[in-house]
């Protein structure tokens, strides 16, 4: 194709591609199938791909670009983007209408849906998607511009705009995006997010934007922070202006006057909510003329022209008929509780998790009992409380063996979780063989949870071991598998035959050893046969090695599933002997970490994992031995005993910079 007609071209699949993406993403009304649409895309990428020159930062191609970023420029609000007063009654929502009718008169109000996400702007210059950035303290954000660019309802152009728009928005996680997150952290043996917005705030702020993209967030935009060459004078009336420009607004915004219409319109959302796609943490009353809010102003936190009326959480009582106990993907033995069916936000519930042992101990749960329920944060349900014993009824134990396999159960020193210790376990097999095959391990790509998933359901797999014995035509058979899939599959899980014994050790998922401690064994012990005969007392000699890592060590390789395992591995051709790579950056060793509340970005497992790969070493209490306990969000106990001891505080860029 010439490039005069390939530019032409490249135009016009960008003009229908933003249709089919606003139809879709926007209008949830779409005109083209999804085979048509990427059929499309892929077009353009090929234009794209001969003639680099005409790629625009606009282009629908684009949706996932930039590169991985150390960490977020800060930006400065021009506009403040302030919180709202919250409010807890309907007592609360008069005295607010009556106050601003003794201020500005008569005023009427637009009542909307205060969505649970993460407040983020959204800057056009010429129309032109510019800059991105959270909300940070409303007055400071993180620029995100890499990230909100893969949210395929914010257009990155628009049509006859004016010169320079500032809009406001949330950004949230859909549920059924939440959930299937949540399935997939499970399967990876990662800590699930607790609710959709921790989901969304966790994967805006994701340094590759590639694992943004892939979370399907969304957004709502509910307001105009600034707008060059228009002027507004209603709220609502900004709102239908955005609309017209192709922008995904606020859903259910309507204009009331009286309280007793602000009212019904709250109960009213309050039914709905259960058929929302998304969470609502409440709703939002404002005053819609802008000049009156200008006239009212604010306080030096929150606007007095809004509020917030959030809804009560919904509790309720039922009785407690069983306590099933599951094994889960890592071990772990959880009791579940079972009781008579109730509905909660909307949805019947009836089974909710009870943790471990120390919960019900300390709730003193029994079978029979009468429990109080209630969904955290509208999704997860759990139990409150026991509010009675019935006649007879006995304090629950869980089993002293697992339900699954009869392998005696074990509590290790400093866990409150009960586990199966038997990696055969059947519970346990996916978790295990997700392990083994994932890029730390022995990076065999192209199989990830939902293709190992598919090969451990079809038979072709129960073993590690397994994998170097496939063929083709076997994965031919699933629905995953094309020619071209199965052949990647099979070459990458060969290639894997030389990942290096350290990976190996790694990838066998023995307790208490990462990614480090599997290198510091290999060093000590090169050859896999002379690690296997080792003895405690020699693996404990290794610097950051104690004796609960040495005896998990030895009894994992004492163990007959586990050297049968090897010597099929061994039989397949996987390398069994370390080489000692060049010199590593040990710039952490001798020194000793602990990790406490929420990072930003990081999960506590890749944090102890960047550390360990440092040579640091990451423990579980502070002491006087501690060098730096590094903080995040509801930082509880660990933080202030280090702060008494006088031990160094890093936040979760401090660690990052001192990894540079």
């Amino acid at each position: 194709m010439e490039r005069k007609d390939a530019e032409k071209r490249a135009a016009e699949l960008t003009e229908l591609l933003d249709k089919y993406t606003y139809q879709y993403y926007v209008l949830d009304n779409p005109e083209v199938s999804d085979y048509e649409f990427d059929m499309l895309m892929q077009e353009l990428k090929g234009i794209e791909a001969e003639y680099p020159e005409l790629i625009k930062p606009t282009s629908p191609t684009q949706r996932v670009g930039g590169i991985a970023s150390g960490k977020f420029e800060k930006v400065t609000h021009a506009v403040q983007m302030a919180s709202l007063q919250d409010v807890f009654s309907f007592g609360d929502v008069e005295a607010f209408i009556e106050r601003c009718r003794r201020e500005i008169g008569s005023p009427e109000f637009s009542v909307e849906p205060k969505i649970d996400g993460l407040s983020v702007s959204l800057e056009y210059t010429d129309g032109v998607l510019t800059r991105g950035s959270t909300r940070g303290d409303g007055f400071t954000g993180e620029d995100v511009t890499a990230n909100i660019r893969t949210i395929r309802s914010i257009p990155l152009k628009i049509e006859d705009a004016p010169e320079f728009l500032e809009v406001r928005g949330e950004v949230y996680m859909p549920r059924s995006s939440f959930f299937e997150l949540v399935e997939q952290q499970e399967l990876m043996d990662e800590q699930p997010f607790k609710n959709p917005r921790n989901a969304a705030a966790g994967s805006l702020r994701q340094k590759d934007p590639k694992i943004t993209a892939g979370r399907k967030l969304d957004m709502f935009i509910f307001n105009v922070q600034q707008c060059q060459g228009r002027e507004f004078t209603t709220h609502s009336g900004s709102l239908d202006y955005l609309k017209s420009l192709g922008f995904k607004t606020i859903p259910s915004y309507k204009v009331c006057h009286t309280y007793e219409e602000i009212k019904a319109e709250i109960e009213r959302i309050g039914v709905e909510r259960v058929n929302f796609s998304y969470d609502i943490d409440g709703v939002v009353i404002k005053v819609n003329d802008l000049a009156q809010r200008t006239a009212m102003g604010a306080t030096a936190k929150t606007p007095k022209w809004a509020v917030a009326y959030k809804y009560p959480p919904e509790e309720k009582e039922t009785t407690l008929t069983d306590i099933e106990v599951n094994v889960g993907r890592t071990g772990a033995i959880t009791p579940v509780a079972v009781f008579e069916p109730i509905l909660l936000a909307g949805t019947s519930v009836s089974r909710a998790v009870l943790h471990n042992q120390d919960f019900i101990d300390e709730k003193d749960i029994r079978i029979g009992d009468r429990i109080v329920v209630r969904k955290a944060g509208e999704i997860i349900p759990e139990v409150l409380r026991s509010v009675g014993h019935a006649d007879g009824s006995v304090k629950f134990t869980l089993p002293s063996v697992c339900p699954v396999c009869g392998t005696p159960s074990v509590r290790e020193e400093g866990e409150s979780v009960l586990r199966c210790p038997n990696v055969e376990c059947p519970a346990q097999l996916l978790k295990n063989m997700i392990h083994f095959a994932s890029k730390n391990a022995m990076n065999i790509d192209g199989l990830g949870p939902a293709n190992m998933k598919a090969l451990v359901d079809s038979g072709l797999v129960s073993s590690p071991a397994d994998l170097y014995s496939l063929k083709k035509e076997q994965l031919l058979f699933l629905d995953r598998f094309a020619d071209k899939s199965a052949d990647n599959l099979i070459a990458s899980i060969e290639n894997s035959k030389n990942a290096g014994m350290e990976r190996l050790v790694h990838a066998l998922g023995i307790r208490n050893i990462g990614q480090r401690a599997a290198v510091l064994l290999c060093e000590k012990f090169p050859d896999m046969t002379d690690l296997m005969k080792a003895e405690a007392d020699d693996i404990s000699e290794i610097e950051g090695f104690g004796d609960v890592m040495a005896e998990s060590v030895c009894k994992a390789f004492r163990e007959p599933h586990m050297t049968e395992l090897i010597s099929r591995l061994r039989d397949a051709g996987v390398k069994m002997t370390y080489d000692k790579q060049s010199a590593e950056d040990d710039r952490f060793s001798g020194r000793t970490f602990v990790l406490t509340g929420t990072l930003p970005t990081m999960k506590r497992d890749d944090a102890k994992k960047l550390i360990e790969s440092y040579g640091g070493k990451v423990t579980g209490s502070v002491s006087k031995k501690t060098d730096y306990v590094v903080a995040g969000e509801e930082a509880g106990s660990k933080l202030t005993k280090a702060q008494e001891l006088g031990i160094e505080i890093l936040s979760e860029a401090d660690l990052l910079e001192m990894t540079k």
